[in-house]
């Protein structure tokens, strides 16, 4: 891990085999913690020990990436990494170098998901006004979508709209704590008025659910994480039913493919209001385990856990998002403290007049 003032008071504890996972599939990972305000980029060094690279963003949330773009939402701004680095080419051992080259200034939007649609265009969950988003040249943001049961766009996080999944380059689905419309009524909604929202027709496909977040369209299923009561699965849509497939012992949030393994991110549930009287906690008394923070690799055919990066220490407890790196051995990324950020020059391929 690079140098940080947090190092030292972190313990990050791999599963047996999750080095030789990624190892095996030739990938890294990403995963934001609003909490201590941390992108954290997961890889391998030379001798197959984890190599964990930080960089402080304040208050980072929605994460997206391909390998070689990676945007960031955080506090006030969404961030657009760019990868420096040609094939073959390292860094300091890195071979992905990801420097900071777009900020757009939203204001405090409470941006959760983000990803990117077909022409490129950031979609973000813009959570404050209960909305999906894009940026815009001359203003916080360009409202594009909002659910049928928020009467108006209003700064009052009406129903803690959170999640979002893209089919064919397209806002297919997003997730909400509740339908309710006035401000902050999502609280009360906590344990049973979640929601799954098609865009397209505004239609409510599934109700009943616990703090539902991070839906993900993937082989012709709409996953999602059922956090109130620590459940992953997916959509059965026909049935207006959610179909558990792994119990994890903490709050669920952040979701990411490849092949045959789903990644999520574990959280400890926080010990306030808002995450009291959950399934999820009357689920671990009965187990007789507390929860657990840090990345699971779960096995979608048999719905197993088979490997996990754990996170021991207060300074982190909650993740946000994460993501997957493929074709990525070892990541980094620039920050905007050091005097790097001014070293690091590329030149563009030339442009006409």
């Amino acid at each position: 891990m690079n140098q940080s003032d947090t190092s030292a008071r972190l313990e990050f504890s791999p599963s047996r085999q999750f080095p030789n996972w990624l190892a095996e599939h030739c990938l890294s990972l990403a995963f934001t913690t609003y909490q201590a305000g941390k992108l954290f980029l997961v890889g391998l060094q030379p001798d197959g020990r984890l190599s964990l690279f930080e960089r402080t963003l304040n208050r980072c949330l929605g994460l997206w990436s391909d390998a070689q773009s990676l945007y960031l939402s955080t506090l006030y701004q969404l961030w657009k990494f760019e990868n420096l680095l040609e094939s073959a080419q390292t860094h300091d051992g890195y071979d992905r170098c990801f420097v900071p080259r777009v900020g757009w200034v939203t204001g405090d939007l409470d941006a959760h998901d983000l990803a990117l649609d077909a022409t490129g265009r950031p979609v973000f969950v813009n959570t404050l006004f209960s909305c999906l988003a894009t940026v815009s040249e001359t203003h916080s943001f360009a409202p594009l979508w909002q659910p049928p049961f928020i009467s108006r766009l209003a700064a009052e996080d009406r129903c803690h709209l959170n999640g979002l999944a893209m089919q064919d380059g397209r806002p297919a689905w997003v997730t909400a704590i509740s339908q309710t419309n006035i401000a902050d009524g999502w609280r009360e909604q906590r344990r049973s008025g979640g929601c799954v929202v098609e865009v397209a027709s505004g239609e409510v496909v599934l109700g009943g659910l616990s703090m539902p977040h991070s839906p993900r369209w993937y082989r012709e299923r709409l996953w999602l994480h059922n956090s109130g009561s620590g459940e992953f699965g997916y959509a059965d849509i026909e049935a207006g039913r959610f179909v558990p497939v792994a119990f994890c012992p903490g709050y669920l949030r952040g979701l990411a493919f490849w092949g045959d393994f789903a990644v999520a991110g574990l959280s400890k549930p926080r010990r306030d209001r808002a995450f009291a009287g959950l399934a999820l906690q009357e689920r671990l008394e009965r187990e007789g385990v507390g929860a657990r923070c840090g990345l699971v690799v779960i096995d979608l055919k048999r719905g197993d856990v088979v490997h996990w990066l754990r996170i021991e220490g207060e300074v982190i407890e909650e993740l946000y998002d994460v993501s997957v790196l493929p074709g990525v051995r070892r990541p980094m990324a620039i920050g905007f403290v050091s005097d790097e950020v001014r070293r690091m020059l590329s030149v563009d391929g030339p442009q006409s007049l």
